[in-house]
Order: structure tokens, then C-alpha cells, then sequence
């Protein structure tokens, strides 16, 4: 069954976009097939891997009854993987969606099949920056989340609220089965305070800070202006290297966390010898 992430931070200018893209292109370089679902109706996500916007082409049909979700899946510039665009309309659909019943449920509704298919490894949800429908819709459907973090004060007051969103969805049961994946450092400089950030994050959250800290790279926002992920634009820069490091380090915990479960799934041999009447 394909696992859903979704990469969320209500805060904006924290990398969430940058990571979405160049991430599903790094798990695609390692074989993986992936599907992203672009939530933001900024359509960053959807440009930054070189597809154009176009009306009635997102998930907001899809959520509205009116087209089959594997109408609004195209191909993009990066082998293996595939999108569900976004377009303006879908800022509407907060509001249309709000209205219905089981309204944080959506999302889920219409990727359990494809999960089921298991034609996608990995879908990755690029969440919108707010704490609305949308957002609250992908954490509904998601299995994890990964939350992108700007290595500034600033950023850990939202950090908390995001983190508490995923532990009331989860107490709730809307989705009981949602865990934080990780919490990946960005567009870090070399400084004091960026460093003291990363340390106080870390003391806070432990092993769910990944050991990879994304740097500030020029490079990265050129690449959206190419619709390529910077990965592809510039290989060999700072940023690239440091999302092919965080790739091979989240695929590092994947593998660990099937050996532990396989593990427990396993059955316990008595260690104890019979004994015989």
C-alpha cells in the first residue's frame, strides 16, 4: 500500500515547496514511484516540476464529485513521478468542502484506491501554509508528517502548533494511524542563532529532527523559474547535495522501521523446552 506524507507548516517561506519537489525527485532517483498532490493554491509544487496550471486539471473536481481522480493525474519533467496539479479554483474549495459531511475526510476517500492500487510508492501532499480544510484534509489522509522547519526563533512557535494539530487529529480518530515522520532543518546559514535553533530543536524533539540540515542556496530559487527541481537544475550545489542526503536518510528509517515491524509481526519461538508427561 502506497504511504502518504504530507509536508505541512502553516508558516510560508519555510522550504515546504523546495522540499516537495526535490524530495519526490531523489526517492524517484532511488527507484521509487511517487505521486505528488499539490494543495496549494499558489500552484508552486505543480510549476516547480514543470507542468503549467490549468483549470479543472487538480484535485478540487476530484474532491467535488465532478471528475475521476486518475483524470487529474499527469506525467511531469522527472521520471517516476507523477502530480495532481493545482489551480486557482482550488482556493474555493475550503469553503465548498466545509459544507460537506465527513468534510475532513475527503482526501481520504479518494486516495484510498490508488493506495490500494499501490501503483504509487510515496504520495507526498504539499500542504497549503494555513491551518484550514485543506491542510486539515491532508493530515486526514496522510500516515505521516514531515514538517519543514526555517532555522529561525520564529519558526519553532509554529512548530509547536503543528505538531499539536497532529496530536488532536490523532486523539480525535480522525486519523489515529498519523505519526510525525520527521522534522527536517531548512535553508540554514552558518550562524549562532541558526545553530542554536537546530540545538534547541533537537533537545525538544530528539530522534524525530532529522541529522540532514537543508542550507540556503541562491540555486534553489533559480530552479523553480526552469520547472526543475534544483536537484535536476544544479546537481552539485550545496542545497541538492544536502535533499540527496536527506532522501538517503529518510529511506535509512523507512528500512528500519519495516525490520522492526516485521520483527513484531514475526512469531515467538518458546524458549522454553516442552515438557514431556
Amino acid at each position: 500500500m502506497s504511504h502518504v506524507i504530507a509536508i505541512a507548516n502553516q508558516k510560508g517561506g519555510v522550504g515546504k515547496t523546495t522540499t516537495v519537489v526535490n524530495f519526490a525527485a531523489m526517492l524517484a532517483s532511488k527507484k521509487k514511484t511517487v505521486l505528488v498532490i499539490d494543495l496549494d493554491p499558489q500552484a508552486n509544487a505543480t510549476s516547480g516540476l514543470g507542468v503549467e496550471p490549468k483549470d479543472g486539471i487538480s484535485l478540487y473536481p476530484a474532491l467535488m464529485g465532478t471528475k475521476a481522480i486518475d483524470e487529474v493525474i499527469l506525467g511531469t519533467v522527472i521520471e517516476n513521478v507523477n502530480i495532481i496539479p493545482s489551480e486557482v479554483n482550488l482556493a474555493g474549495a475550503e469553503i465548498e468542502i466545509a459544507r460537506m459531511e465527513n468534510h475532513l475526510q475527503g482526501l481520504t476517500r479518494i486516495l484510498d484506491p490508488i493506495k490500494e492500487a499501490k501503483i504509487f510508492d510515496y504520495i507526498i501532499v504539499d500542504c497549503p501554509p494555513s491551518l484550514g480544510i485543506l491542510m486539515s484534509n491532508a493530515l486526514a489522509a496522510a500516515d505521516s508528517v514531515i514538517i519543514p522547519m526555517q532555522c529561525e526563533y520564529y519558526a519553532m512557535e509554529g512548530l509547536s502548533v503543528i505538531t499539536q494539530l497532529i496530536e488532536r487529529l490523532r486523539n480525535s480518530g480522525a486519523n489515529t494511524r498519523l505519526t510525525l515522520e520527521g522534522i527536517l532543518m531548512t535553508m540554514y546559514n552558518k550562524t549562532r542563532l541558526a545553530d542554536e535553533v537546530i540545538t534547541q530543536v533537537r533537545e525538544h524533539y530528539a530522534d524525530a529532527v532529522y541529522e540532514t540540515v537543508i542550507p540556503r542556496s541562491v540555486r534553489a530559487g533559480e530552479a523553480p523559474s526552469y520547472g526543475l527541481p534544483v536537484v535536476v537544475y544544479a546537481p552539485s550545489s550545496t542545497v541538492a547535495v544536502g535533499y540527496s542526503e536527506f532522501a538517503k536518510e529518510f529511506l535509512k528509517r523507512q528500512k528500519a522501521k519495516e525490520t522492526i515491524a516485521n520483527a513484531s509481526d514475526a512469531p515467538l519461538e518458546n524458549s522454553i523446552a516442552p515438557t514431556i508427561a
